[in-house]
């Protein structure tokens, strides 16, 4: 595989995250994307024939705890600390709809 340049990867993950990086930060964050599109390169040629797909390396039991009821907290007790509340709700301001910030 040709080594690939990501200095226009790494500059616009850069803006979009509003970081400003040196220029030798920037070097080393596009030697490293490069380096792991490497390694997904050498997997993805691994011949995986006959292996069953896992979602852990290790064949371990699921470790499950009884679901037991409990006592929650008391609802004065949960809105005690809330900066705003409505009508036994906390209320938070709005991040979607209008666009209006109507705290």
């Amino acid at each position: 595989m040709m080594p690939v340049n990501f200095h226009k990867e790494v500059d616009y993950v850069a803006r979009l995250a509003r970081l400003t990086l040196e220029p030798a930060e920037k070097e080393r964050m596009a030697g490293q994307l490069s380096d792991i599109l490497q390694t997904a390169c050498r997997i993805q040629e691994l011949d995986t024939t006959g292996i069953e797909p896992t979602s852990h390396v290790l064949d371990l039991p699921v470790a499950l705890r009884d679901d037991v009821n409990r006592p929650s907290l008391s609802l004065d007790r949960v809105l005690q600390n809330a900066p705003r509340q409505e009508k036994n709700y906390i209320r938070v301001p709005r991040i979607t709809g209008s666009g209006h910030n109507d705290q």
